[in-house]
């Protein structure tokens, strides 16, 4: 079955234009929550980006604070018609079919080659993102991540974790 040039060329400019416009850390954090995303038992079809909405990235330079830059990605998915285990020749996204949205907040250190200081995902469906209670945790947990890295959760110090059981008096 022949897809029309008129049907998928739309779909394969609005991507190409949103990975353009995204910084290596973003391309980074979209592609670990893609595998993250694929990696759960209840997903049996790929899925591919369908947009990106309300990127955010900061580095953390200010007040004598250089823990890093934090990476926030609200990231629309689109479920295509290739299974997760099969072979994946051209995936064309289906029409009609789930189109869950995943949060992702991740700070990286400020290395040459960053390494993940601290994530956090969650994926599901649009309305399900945004219930209050959801929304209030992912605030939360996504504070918790922009955090990684600063004051003395940095630095360990020996004993710092060290405790012990008195004897009975």
């Amino acid at each position: 079955m022949r897809v029309p040039v008129s049907l998928w060329l739309p779909l394969a400019l609005a991507v190409a234009a949103v990975a353009a416009g995204q910084s290596p850390l973003q391309r980074r954090v979209v592609r670990d929550v893609l595998e993250y995303f694929h990696g759960r038992s209840n997903v049996h079809f790929l899925f591919r980006e369908r947009e990106l909405d309300g990127a955010v990235e900061r580095a953390s330079n200010g007040s004598g604070d250089s823990s890093g830059t934090f990476v926030q990605l609200r990231l629309g998915l689109a479920q295509t018609s290739c299974r997760k285990r099969g072979p994946q020749r051209q995936c064309r996204v289906v029409e009609n079919r789930r189109k869950p949205t995943c949060l992702a907040c991740y700070k990286f250190d400020t290395s040459d080659v960053p390494k993940v200081l601290d994530k956090y995902h969650n994926c599901g469906p649009a309305h399900h993102l945004a219930a209050k209670e959801i929304r209030q945790r992912d605030e939360a947990e996504c504070r918790a991540v922009e955090e990684a890295g600063k004051g003395g959760d940095a630095l360990y110090l020996p004993g710092m974790f060290a405790f012990s059981r008195g004897l009975p008096a």
